[in-house]
């Protein structure tokens, strides 16, 4: 039943896509550098061109995103508990910097203890987004800080990322990013995602989503490969990884105030994906074969833009 649900709503996703293509018009979108969490709400994040903007004016946004789960590059981080995700962005001159956190209001810990946190994440982004023509490249760096799962216990171990970035600012905003894993899970992570927002009246939106990735992992001990039974092998992950189809409705409350209903669905895009997202999962039975392998989440994301 759940799985015919799931199918439904993607055939849903897809047929409005199609059906709205002819009767609406393309709003003028232009790719950011996107905090690399938020894309995995919303895929490729795109804002509108803002054509009179003083190339010298510091610009930038506060958000905050309430969703009823965290789910990461197909991990599902979060066990029956909503998190709250914070995120302040600034940029300049095709520089940007971002701050971004993930609360959990209810951290699960597989030993039955206080977790060492409620809020367990906090990530730092540096990048920068040079356009030629319709073109536009980008490099960056992300530093993860992680909370430890027992109280009194140590952290786990921190990630340090970088990427680079190639997008084209016309229909469907394709972009394709690689990201690069350098410090403890050493590992290879490449997004393709489109997206495009219809302009469904002066102040509302109506945005669709997607993203496929590929994981190539150059230490077993940190992204192995998992067989069918959803247990860990001495070989490397290297296939495609997951899926995001993603819908959300952006409202413009006013001139700088967004609010944004979003809907995720998260897939396998292979066998060897679904394996490791089972194997990875914290809800469901004991047997990682049996724990879920997609995942179907929402919420709302609140925006300032200054």
């Amino acid at each position: 039943m759940k799985d015919n649900l799931k199918t439904g709503i993607i055939m849903v996703l897809l047929t409005l896509i199609l059906a709205l293509l002819p009767v609406m018009s393309w709003a003028d979108e232009e790719i950011v550098p996107a905090d690399p969490k938020q894309g995995d709400n919303a895929s490729t994040e795109v804002k509108p061109v803002e054509q009179d903007q003083p190339e010298d004016k510091v610009t930038g946004e506060v958000a905050a995103s309430v969703l009823s789960a965290y789910i990461w590059r197909g991990q599902e981080l979060t066990r029956h508990s909503v998190v709250i995700q914070p995120s302040v962005t600034a940029a300049y001159k095709g520089f940007a910097a971002n701050v971004w956190g993930n609360l959990d209001t209810k951290p699960y810990s597989a030993l039955d203890v206080d977790y060492s946190s409620n809020f367990t994440e906090t990530d730092v982004t540096l990048s920068y987004l040079h356009k030629f023509g319709i073109l536009q490249a980008g490099i960056g760096y992300i530093y993860y800080g992680l909370a430890g799962a027992v109280q009194g216990g140590a952290d786990l171990p921190d990630s340090q990322e970088v990427f680079v970035m190639l997008g084209l600012d016309t229909i469907l905003a394709p972009t394709l990013t690689v990201y690069k894993e350098f410090d403890y899970y050493n590992q290879w992570y490449a997004t393709l995602g489109i997206s495009h927002t219809f302009a469904l009246h002066e102040k509302v939106g109506l945005k669709f989503a997607a993203q496929a990735s590929y994981l190539r992992s150059d230490d077993e001990a940190t992204y192995p490969e998992f067989d069918s039974a959803s247990l860990a092998t001495t070989d490397k992950f290297n296939n495609l990884h997951d899926g995001v189809v993603s819908v959300s409705l952006p409202i413009a409350v006013t001139g700088h105030l967004t609010i944004s209903p979003v809907l995720t669905y998260v897939f396998p895009l292979s066998d060897d994906a679904k394996y490791e997202m089972k194997a990875r999962g914290l809800k469901g039975d004991i047997d990682p074969s049996h724990k879920e392998g997609d995942f179907l989440y929402g919420g709302i994301v609140v925006s300032y833009a200054f």
